[in-house]
């Protein structure tokens, strides 16, 4: 099992930071479709967060 973390890891750190959120989101979409959140609730929740990344993003390039 250690070295399917590792590769994992390899794999992540191929990605870059915007592709790592896609994929951490498109992979929330698949594991929450069969419970009884709704798909609005599901999007919603993903809006906040991308919304919660850019802002702190925003800050850390002086608000523009």
């Amino acid at each position: 099992m250690k070295t399917a973390k590792r590769l994992d890891e390899f794999i992540l750190a191929a990605l870059t930071p915007q592709e790592r959120l896609e994929a951490a989101l498109k992979l929330a979409r698949a594991v929450f479709r069969d419970s009884t959140l709704s798909m609005e609730d599901l999007e919603a929740a993903i809006q906040k967060v991308r919304r919660h990344i850019y802002e702190r993003q925003a800050k850390g390039r002086g608000g523009h």
